[in-house]
């Protein structure tokens, strides 16, 4: 383990939410929650406005809106956060060769392995530098911690959000995690911190002082001696750049219960239609498919079957998938589906279609369009989810505010303009069209 803290965890705040904030001039200093707005919605993040109301991510949207009734409820637009988050990755990557991404917003990096830090003072320079940076490009923040090992370096971002800077100390660290909830500690769920508990555990401290021997008598061997470990802050983990592609996977929750096997089957043809689609997207293939099979009473049931060798055939995953769901009971009702695929590769096997019974199945309508052209493909009926961007022919850029009973309210404003006025079209109208999002700041990805 390393004696200096060069070990940096960057986690931006709130980051969905902000850059609502900051795309929306009039919900800035107001509670925003983004997620799925179905009933079977779950918060994605909420505002730090909206966090005062007890609002938090993973929380179900039913119970946010009943906490926080007048926050701006958004749907996700991943393409736009991917943007900026390439970005601030990208920052992160100038830094260092070693950064290792655990999602859109948060990244590790080896400062040591880049020569951007040596000691505690060239670590705590390169993090303010590095915050300034982010705000600089993006108009975002993002809180940095500092320290000698991954585990404690995200300790120390926590601590600092939001929009902060903490750099733990070399000697320091037992007496900072010493009073710190075992939940701290990674890996620790509530399943495991109420096993802990039961055994008059609640503390880092606690678990020090319990022993090794204890902790795998407690929760077993593995995670027994790992436990003891942290408390003792000890981590080996290093900074990873690649993290392979374990597998593709897409799935959706339905509003309502789906009753109709021909309509389940139906879905599962369409989310392998889609998991392709990312699949080629990503130029993998992959030799085992996946069905999941959420049900009405909450149990999950995981069916996989694996192929000679790696496709990305549309045909092969289907006829897959659905051989897979023959073999699950949905009598009751299903609430998810998802296909995956995994066993990844980067190249197929060509003869794999002889693996689909008879002729391919027909493309379904998505995929036809994107087969054919746009000027080919049925037309749809729009959809104006909450938060996405428009535009109308007389009044310029806008945002879906909210839609329903054929009507849409768009609140017409950009990043740089003033909170902007609302107004109502049908949904139909044809001055009003789905535009791309605008930068953030003049230059920047939109």
């Amino acid at each position: 383990m390393r004696t200096t803290p060069t070990i940096l965890h960057l986690d931006m705040d709130a980051f969905f939410a902000s850059a609502e904030q900051a795309s929306k001039p009039s919900l800035r200093g107001k509670a925003v929650v983004v997620g799925g707005l179905g009933p079977r919605g779950v918060v994605a993040t909420a505002s730090y406005e909206a966090r005062v109301f007890g609002v938090h991510s993973a929380m179900p949207m039913a119970q946010a809106r009943r906490l926080a009734p007048n926050a701006a409820y958004l749907v996700p637009r991943f393409a736009f956060y991917r943007s900026i988050s390439e970005q601030v990755m990208g920052l992160l990557r100038a830094l260092s060769p070693l950064v290792e991404p655990l999602s859109l917003d948060e990244a590790f990096v080896d400062l040591e392995a880049g020569g951007a830090a040596w000691d505690a003072e060239s670590a705590r320079l390169t993090g303010t530098k590095l915050r300034a940076g982010i705000r600089a490009v993006t108009g975002l923040t993002g809180s940095v911690g500092l320290a000698t090992t991954k585990m404690l370096a995200k300790i120390a971002s926590e601590q600092a959000k939001p929009d902060g800077l903490v750099l733990i100390e070399p000697g320091t660290e037992r007496a900072l995690l010493g009073p710190m909830s075992v939940r701290i500690l990674p890996g620790v769920g509530p399943a495991t911190g109420d096993h802990l508990r039961r055994g008059g555990i609640t503390t880092v401290e606690e678990i020090a002082e319990a022993g090794e021997d204890e902790l795998v008598r407690l929760v077993g061997k593995a995670h027994g001696h790992s436990l003891y470990a942290m408390a003792l802050a000890r981590d080996e983990r290093p900074v990873v750049a690649e993290r392979d592609t374990k597998s593709v996977s897409v799935e959706d929750t339905y509003d309502v219960d789906i009753h109709d096997r021909v309509r389940v089957r139906m879905e599962v043809q369409r989310l392998a239609d889609r998991c392709v689609r990312r699949l080629r997207g990503a130029r993998l293939s992959g030799r085992t498919i996946v069905l999941k099979v959420r049900r009405y009473d909450f149990s999950t049931l995981t069916r996989s079957e694996t192929l000679r060798g790696p496709t990305d055939d549309p045909a092969v995953v289907r006829e897959a998938a659905g051989r897979l769901l023959e073999a699950v009971d949905t009598t009751g009702g299903v609430r998810l589906l998802g296909v995956g695929v995994s066993g990844l590769a980067d190249y197929t096997q060509e003869d794999l279609f002889a693996q689909a019974a008879g002729e391919a199945l027909p493309l379904d309508d998505e995929e036809a369009a994107e087969e054919t052209g746009p000027e080919e493909a049925a037309p749809a009926e729009r959809r104006w989810p909450a938060g996405h961007d428009v535009r109308h022919a007389e009044y310029g850029h806008g945002w879906v505010q909210g839609s329903g009973l054929g009507r849409v309210t768009v609140r017409f404003e950009t990043p740089g303009s003033a909170p902007g006025r609302v107004r109502t079209f049908r949904t139909g109208d044809p001055a009003l069209e789905p535009a791309d999002p605008l930068p953030l700041l003049p230059g920047g990805p939109g």
